[in-house]
């Protein structure tokens, strides 16, 4: 159960957008080729994989700054390309995404492209190309120089270390210090196994292996390793350490205490990139000011949803949001949104591909004809938004003494049900503007009304919905249970 959680949907609903981050470490540019295996070389014992299409997106440093946008947060990344048709590319498609790149042309150092060969959905074979190895200390200054110009503002820098060559220990140890002169929280991805490096960030979070080496421990037995890590916590002057433990999970460690948050069960496809989405996440929750507890468990879920595709890429708001929904379901509070959440959450929901069904009602005195339409409704969608009347319009349609239950308890109850997802009051007569606000999918009513008398029916079937009338339970209204 992740903690603080109506206050993480805010944040990742309304708040992330504002939030702007920056990226400092070895960007490349991962391309791919797509193909099927039907038969074995004559050659040599290899597949031969008959090539279908080609791909490439942003990689390292920059998969950091797309799993960044993809959350909503405006990203910044800064690194060494080589000034060449992959450095253009690399530059183009971060760009698309909404992300602004400042690369530092390294004389004689080509762009970092890795180059998979995928057969069906699994990785045959991986080609880099790279020249390891310093760059010259007129290219670490430029690029200490343009880190320390975009610093100001930022709500919080990582450090992605690819061990490509850009984050020496004296880049690290400017931008650490600059940034938290400034008070801004820094994250570091690392490689090298000389921790001392990134004294002083405000997290570093090595996966297993590193972890491993950076301790001189055998990683099979965590005990003496988390034991390890805790000692390490004081001694480079971090707050805490938190380090990806693969099918373990996540663990998040302070001096003299260490917890694990236990891996997500999912299928599993391929690793690319699930570091830089847990340090994207990561970067974001200690940007919003939440618990480390809560930002490894967020992270945690995030990694889940990227093993489960293949290829580098970066998780999106509305799956982590998705994913958040059986957590989201237990409290009622998070689905009784204002319009505007709800136009964002149902904007989400359709990105995920789900179909929206849609009611309303005064659902004044809750009962079991109002259950059974609203069990109804849910069967049409992967979604069901309530539309309540609010008690002054409640008050219009039906007389001064309603309604009986004021609209903060009505929504608060209709939003325990399991069958809804989402709960807004309406102060309209008519829920027509939440409709047209939403375009929900399928409108849903009880069997007293007509498709022709449904408010919001001409305009639901003019964009493709339905309008579906079910049938009443008899025996059971308001108006009866008032009397009695």
């Amino acid at each position: 159960m992740i903690e603080q959680l109506h206050e993480v949907i805010q944040e990742i609903e309304q708040k992330w957008t504002a939030k702007r981050l920056l990226v400092v470490g070895d960007v490349m540019l991962d391309k791919y080729i797509w193909g099927e295996v039907g038969r074995i070389s004559p050659e040599a014992p290899v597949p031969v994989v008959r090539a279908t299409h080609q791909s490439h997106q942003p990689g390292g440093a920059a998969n950091v700054a797309m799993n960044l946008s993809k959350l909503g947060a405006h990203a910044e990344v800064i690194g060494f390309t080589g000034g060449d048709e992959d450095e253009r590319l690399l530059a183009k498609g971060l760009r698309a995404n909404g992300i602004s790149p400042e690369f530092v042309v390294s004389e004689g150092f080509p762009t970092i492209t890795k180059q998979r060969i995928l057969g069906g959905r699994q990785q045959m074979l991986r080609l880099d190309s790279e020249r390891l190895g310093a760059r010259s200390e007129d290219d670490y200054e430029r690029l200490v120089k343009s880190v320390l110009a975009h610093l100001p503002g930022c709500d919080a820098v990582v450090l992605s270390d690819y061990a490509k060559g850009v984050l020496t220990a004296k880049v690290c140890q400017a931008v650490i210090q600059a940034a938290r002169g400034q008070r801004i929280p820094v994250l570091v991805d690392p490689k090298s196994d000389d921790f001392t490096r990134y004294r002083g960030a405000t997290t570093i979070c090595p996966n297993l292996g590193e972890l491993s080496t950076a301790v001189h421990l055998d990683g099979r037995d965590l005990k003496p390793l988390l034991d390890a890590s805790e000692a390490l916590v004081p001694e480079l002057g971090i707050e805490f350490l938190t380090a990806t433990l693969g099918e373990k999970g996540i663990a998040l460690v302070r001096p003299g205490k260490s917890s694990l948050v236990p891996a997500v069960a999912r299928q599993v496809f391929d690793v690319s990139g699930a570091g830089d989405t847990v340090i994207a996440v990561l970067a974001l929750c200690l940007a919003s000011g939440l618990k480390p507890e809560t930002a490894v468990e967020l992270a945690n879920i995030a990694a889940g949803i990227v093993v489960g595709k293949v290829g580098t890429v970066p998780v999106e708001k509305y799956e982590l949001l998705a994913a958040l929904a059986p957590e989201i379901a237990l409290h009622g509070e998070d689905k009784v949104v204002t319009r505007q959440e709800l136009v964002r959450r149902v904007a989400l929901w359709k990105a995920n591909g789900e179909r929206v069904a849609f009611t309303n009602g005064c659902f004044d005195l809750l009962h079991v004809g109002h259950i059974t339409v609203l069990e109804q409704a849910r069967g049409f969608g992967d979604r069901l938004i309530v539309a309540i009347n609010s008690d002054a319009s409640v008050r219009s349609l039906k007389g001064p003494s309603r309604p009986i239950v004021g609209e903060t308890d009505r929504a608060r109850v209709l939003a325990a049900l399991a069958a809804v997802d989402a709960v807004v009051v309406f102060g309209e007569p008519t829920p027509l503007e939440v409709i047209v606000a939403t375009r929900p999918d399928v409108i849903v009513k009880g069997g007293d009304y007509a498709v022709e008398t449904v408010v919001g029916a001409s305009e639901v079937m003019a964009w493709g919905g339905q309008v579906k009338i079910v049938p009443l339970v008899e025996g059971y209204s308001t108006t009866k249970m008032c009397s009695r």
